[in-house]
């Protein structure tokens, strides 16, 4: 997989999804705040994600070996208020009242984990 970042609007970074060089989804993660826990995305890199039961999101998939960082999970949600630090999938940008945001999120997921079939990936982030 691969996250291109495309653009900061506000407090928060979209971005687009490929999975096997085939664009599948937007994203939207908090802007980078110097790595900090909670409130920034994390560094550009490679990492490894790998599917993963949350307490608050049920199953869903987990960015590892992030520097500094540890609960970095894929799941849905609709503005950088949502992110704590994660990344956000969607169908498509919008607004929600006056706030950038993805959109579908919740289809967007199901949709990825269908695709994701329970394996694991590697995810570059550039």
């Amino acid at each position: 997989m691969k996250l291109t970042r495309v653009t900061e609007h506000n407090d928060a970074q979209f971005g687009v999804l490929c999975i096997n060089g085939k664009p599948y989804f937007v994203t939207l993660e908090d802007k980078w705040r110097d790595n900090e826990k909670m409130v920034s995305c994390i560094p550009k890199g490679t990492y490894s994600v790998l599917i993963h039961q949350s307490p608050k999101f049920g199953l869903c998939y987990k960015v590892h070996n992030v520097p500094d960082r540890s609960e970095i999970l894929i799941h849905a949600g609709n503005t950088h208020e949502d992110t704590h630090g994660c990344i956000l999938l969607g169908m498509m940008y919008g607004l929600i009242g006056t706030k950038s945001a993805i959109l579908s999120s919740r289809a967007a997921v199901a949709s990825f984990m269908i695709e994701m079939n329970g394996d694991d990936a590697e995810l570059e982030i550039v």
